[in-house]
């Protein structure tokens, strides 16, 4: 390897001895497995991120709530906003939710991640376009769920 540049050297070292790969574990699973009442659910351990997607019938479906876990998950990691924050929330959420109610915890006003929340499902529905998904009727499928 040609030395005239030491500075790259010692950069390439750093990165080759400091630079842990991202590794990210995305599954479907039947929705009955899902820890409470979720579509999409994610956590972090021993830097591996896992995702878990209820089974949709439909694989379009099933990357759109991957997309969303992906995207909510790094910013809620970015801002110290914390797994067991997010899980008692949503949990607590479900526990009280009114007849009827179709709202995310995600949505809502007291949300610990509602921003992140947000710009998830502004990405996911920019997505959706994309894929020529109409918002409504995969809306309506997670709710069957």
């Amino acid at each position: 390897m040609d030395n005239s540049f030491p500075g790259l050297l010692i950069i390439r070292d750093y990165f080759k001895w400091n630079y842990k790969a991202m590794k990210i574990d995305i599954e479907t699973i039947p929705h009955t497995e899902q820890p409470y009442d979720t579509c999409g659910n994610w956590w972090e351990d021993e830097g591996i991120r896992y995702i878990r997607v209820s089974e949709m019938g439909n694989e379009d479906y099933e990357f759109l709530v991957a997309i969303h876990e992906i995207i909510e998950q790094a910013l809620c990691k970015k801002r110290g906003i914390l797994n067991d924050q997010i899980d008692s929330f949503d949990i607590e959420f479900e526990k009280n939710r009114k007849e009827g109610d179709l709202s995310e915890p995600g949505d809502a006003e007291l949300c610990p991640y509602k921003k992140e929340h947000f710009f998830a499902t502004s990405i996911e529905r920019l997505m959706a376009a994309e894929l020529g998904v109409d918002w409504k009727t995969y809306n309506d499928k997670i709710n069957l769920l």
